[in-house]
């Protein structure tokens, strides 16, 4: 830092200097720039007195409204004050508190909060690269792209002037009359219009869901394994996360030790339970429909895929098995259409309506209703039906390359789930040693591979792969199923005690 005596020459300098390497700024953004870096490092400290701006024009050959420019934005900025008569100074504009707390710490960066640090933990199976076989990414190259873009224009074009403002509707009647008749027709699903709240995706479902109906330390059961959204979600509610362990028949509350906590959530997947696969039986449907209303606890039917089954009709929700069951449904779009939709669904209690409505209003705002009228009329007209005819072949006929590709791996004793429903296969493997070789040795690849053992709450979890083939071309799909079929068999052959499984 240039001493009081000398500080203005220095100034004069360093400018000069400055000024001379190339740039795109202009003069006066370049100074001003020049002028807060050097105060905000120090090198100019408070109180310090700068060359006036006519001595500051003349040495640096500038215009003298160059220079106010850049001396007027600092001093507007609080960098610098302007004292009448004596000229222009640093401003005292960092606390000594903060300089203080700075130089101690050796970072003004705060730290995250240990309910932050959990939920980044919970996204560690995330990838933003869609490649193989990522799971939970549906076939975007078979989008009906050109019909639901002109669908938007339309509604894009006629937009009344109130969908710009900030609505309240819980979403646009027409959508939720579209998607009433279709869950009751496909889903069994017992509700009216009103009682579906339109949500920017299943995830902010979940938020509110855990904000309204539950208090921070309130248990949630979650299937163990289970989805990471759904955990992070209840996680950073702040409720104590209660897995409950899944078989061949689904969640299995009879696991559970008659010391657990009560649940005020049960947060589950029956009819295509994520990530194993398997379909809850009846008996367990009504057990744990039982059982929440024995508690007094809402459950959380998150019905994410069950589009697309493969040997059978979809099955019907566990809302519609029982009238006034004690449960929230919980739709989305992501999988059927595209993630970036960005629209989910709820389809609530008659007395949790207006509640969730007005939480919605306020927390999140409504929004995109010129969206929402497209895809109204994406599922009046037909297309939303049709289109999940197609996707349900083509993600049977991407499955069936993925075995084909596997089938040398398989023929030696590779497991892999039914695959009677879904987006993804999983993929038993014999140890935790093998599942972290093969997803190092995927990743230095370019090949995306999602360990079983990460969807459990307690570990060490059973070890395995989820292997998402939707998103993939049949090119790929060949490419990266030989890949680890090959790797799978090269593997070292430990003596082998497992159960087969179908």
């Amino acid at each position: 830092m240039p001493s009081s005596h000398d500080h203005r020459l220095w100034v004069i300098e360093a400018l000069t200097m400055q000024l001379a390497l190339p740039s795109a700024l202009t003069l006066t953004q370049r100074l001003y720039r020049s002028l807060r870096d050097w105060i905000q490092e120090g090198r100019l400290g408070a109180g310090m007195a700068l060359p006036s701006s006519r001595r500051l024009a003349r040495e640096l050959g500038l215009g003298r409204n160059t220079v106010l420019g850049a001396i007027d934005r600092l001093i507007a900025e609080g960098f610098l004050v302007s004292r009448p008569g004596a000229g222009v100074f640093v401003a005292e504009w960092r606390p000594e508190a903060l300089a203080r707390a700075t130089s101690a710490s050796g970072a003004a960066t705060p730290s995250l909060s240990a309910r932050g640090l959990r939920i980044l933990d919970f996204s560690a199976t995330l990838s933003a690269r869609h490649m193989a076989f990522a799971p939970g990414v549906p076939a975007l190259d078979r989008l009906p792209r050109e019909r639901w873009q002109r669908l938007l224009r339309r509604h894009q074009q006629r937009a009344p002037t109130e969908w710009f403002d900030y609505p309240k509707q819980g979403g646009v009647p027409a959508l939720r009359e579209a998607l009433c008749d279709y869950l009751r027709l496909s889903r069994s699903v017992r509700c009216r219009p009103e009682q579906i709240l339109i949500t920017q995706g299943a995830q902010q479902g979940f938020e509110l869901i855990a904000r309204l109906l539950a208090d921070a330390g309130d248990c949630v059961w979650l299937e163990e394994p289970g989805y990471g959204g759904a955990q992070s979600c209840f996680a950073s509610a702040g409720l104590t996360l209660q897995p409950v362990a899944v078989d061949e028949e689904g969640m299995d509350i009879d696991t559970l030790p008659a010391s657990t906590p009560a649940p005020r959530l049960i947060y589950v997947t029956p009819s295509h339970q994520y990530p194993r696969g398997v379909t809850m039986t009846l008996p367990r449907r009504m057990a744990l429909l039982e059982r929440a209303r024995r508690e007094g606890a809402w459950i959380v039917e998150d019905d994410y895929d069950s589009e697309f089954r493969y040997a059978s009709a979809p099955i019907a929700s566990l809302q519609g098995l029982i009238p006034s069951a004690p449960v929230i449904y919980v739709g989305t779009f992501s999988k059927v259409l595209y993630p970036g939709l960005r629209l989910g669904y709820l389809v609530l209690p008659e007395a949790l309506v207006e509640p969730f409505r007005r939480a919605n209003a306020r927390l999140h705002r409504e929004g995109q209703y010129a969206v929402q009228a497209a895809l109204a009329d994406f599922i009046g007209e037909g297309h939303f039906v049709r289109h999940v005819a197609r996707m349900r072949e083509c993600y049977r006929e991407r499955q069936a390359r993925l075995r084909q590709a596997l089938a040398p791996a398989i023929a030696a004793g590779l497991v892999l789930s039914s695959g009677h429903a879904g987006m993804h296969l999983v993929a038993h493997l014999e140890s935790h040693a093998l599942e972290s070789e093969l997803v190092a040795h995927a990743r230095a690849t370019s090949i995306l591979l999602s360990p079983l053992s990460r969807y459990y709450l307690e570990g060490p979890g059973e070890p395995g792969l989820v292997l998402g083939y939707a998103c993939a071309t049949e090119a790929e799909i060949d490419l990266a199923g030989r890949w680890l079929g090959e790797n799978w068999l090269a593997r070292e052959r430990p003596s082998r005690t497992r159960k087969g499984r179908a």
